[in-house]
């Protein structure tokens, strides 16, 4: 992926405290989608106090007969991470603090490579993701043929030291009885998870995995807000669960979707948005990984800091998100 499309947002309080946040938008056509909800969210809350929940449930009924999915809730999810940060900001606290966290790290991986290319290139691949200080990586499988998954495998773990830990992801790439014998296979292989090896949606079919596969099963980047993650553990859907910041809810999706998880004892990873999920997994009370990509530290001032496989966490107030005004003006969409 030599390109992401973001949209940043910027919060402007009366009191002149701006809340920042951002939506990965996937593919470039969804960058004005997002931003037009953002417009329309806009004209509702001119003037209002900045409360994630009040406004939330205000938008939440703006849009119900739309429904708040795809780039409806992506654009919500924004706005509420953009009021959360405002408030930690005004508060003078960075963002965990002021949900009550201490922790100042989380363990993560490097997410920044090992997708579907040829298994005998992955191994000088994987050292260089160790190297900024990371001691977990994830690798990306789904190959046609299964005996090149796990030569991949072989082949990374065959560069980085014993102690590595590591990731699978098959991105949704299997149907159900295929995934698990491929799954099956694997066990041996002392992978950490394997994430998504079958539709995010086939929750019947995730259950039926995760009873019949021995390395546990991770699911939830693709679920929307707390109810879905409700749903999926009700149903015993996987072992972990991972959210991704602008499907939960913003911070008040994933506070409230990270207590049905710790009822259930279940562990819980981000996906994405490294910059906000150090601070929201500070707050977890079963916290698991954060997953880290680079790709929005050209538009930041201040890159992330990882030192024994911890990312840190920013001491100053907020998220610590502050745009390079300009890298945001030589990277802007036409």
């Amino acid at each position: 992926m030599a390109q992401a499309p973001f949209v940043l947002v910027d919060l402007i309080t009366d009191e002149g405290v701006t809340g920042r946040s951002y939506a990965f938008c996937y593919i470039d056509a969804a960058a004005p989608m997002i931003q037009r909800v953002l417009a329309l969210a806009r004209e509702t809350i001119i003037g209002a106090t900045v409360d994630p929940e009040a406004l939330g449930a205000e938008l939440r009924a703006r849009f119900r007969l739309l429904g708040a999915h795809g780039v409806v809730a992506m654009g919500l999810s924004a706005l509420d991470v953009a009021c959360w940060d405002a408030l930690a900001i005004a508060a003078g606290m960075p963002l965990a603090h002021y949900l009550g966290a201490q922790t100042g790290s989380v363990p993560a991986y490097n997410s920044n490579g090992l997708s579907l290319g040829a298994p005998e290139s992955l191994g000088a691949e994987a050292q260089a993701l160790l190297a900024p200080g990371f001691n977990a990586v994830k690798i990306r499988l789904g190959r046609a043929d299964a005996a090149a998954d796990l030569a991949a495998i072989r082949a990374v773990r065959a560069a980085v030291p014993e102690e590595t830990v590591l990731m699978a992801d098959f991105n949704q790439a299997l149907a159900v009885g295929n995934a698990i014998t491929r799954c099956r296979e694997l066990d041996s292989e002392q992978l950490a998870w394997i994430e998504e090896p079958i539709a995010a949606d086939d929750l019947t079919g995730c259950a039926q995995l995760a009873v019949a596969v021995e390395t546990p099963i991770q699911l939830g980047e693709n679920l929307y807000g707390p109810a879905a993650v409700a749903t999926a553990i009700a149903q015993h859907a996987s072992d972990y669960q991972m959210f991704d910041l602008m499907r939960i809810g913003g911070v008040s999706g994933w506070l409230e979707a990270a207590r049905i998880a710790a009822a259930a004892n279940i562990p819980v990873s981000s996906h994405l948005y490294p910059e906000v999920s150090v601070h929201l997994l500070a707050a977890t009370q079963t916290a698991h990984w954060l997953e880290f990509v680079d790709w929005v530290e050209p538009l930041l001032t201040t890159p992330s800091r990882v030192c024994d496989g911890k990312l840190q966490m920013p001491t100053g107030p907020g998220t610590g998100i502050r745009w390079d005004e300009a890298a945001v003006r030589r990277y802007a969409m036409d």
